[in-house]
């Protein structure tokens, strides 16, 4: 069965930074892609950072410059480095493993990140 378990979310003021980690239970790296997404209340889940096929990292919209993804194929775990966070950035936090970039398929039970203006 697969577990995703993610960490580091909490609440931080405007200009803070956090950092998100998701641990799989098994490798999916050669397989799979793995992405960062995330719900604010009342909008629909959004992806936000990933990796291409090609293992390059990419980023969506307003975290462009502020988020950094990476992964440690070794511990089977996917980070999200957030600076600058702004008040927007408030919503929970999902990683998922990818049939491709963007299309999950198994998601973690999501981190809240909260920042205060």
């Amino acid at each position: 069965q697969v577990q995703l378990v993610e960490s580091g979310g909490g609440l931080v003021q405007a200009g803070g930074s956090l950092r998100l980690s998701c641990a799989a239970s098994v490798s999916f790296f050669r397989t799979n892609t793995m992405g960062w997404y995330r719900q604010a209340p009342g909008k629909q889940r959004e992806l936000v950072a990933g990796f291409t096929r090609g293992g390059n990292p990419m980023y969506v919209g307003s975290v462009k410059g502020r988020f950094t993804i990476s992964r440690d194929n070794a511990k089977n775990t996917v980070y999200l480095q957030m600076n600058s966070l702004k008040p927007e950035d408030t919503a929970v936090y999902y990683c998922a493993v990818e049939s491709a970039p963007g299309r999950p398929m198994y998601w973690g039970q999501g981190t809240q990140v909260t920042v205060s203006s």
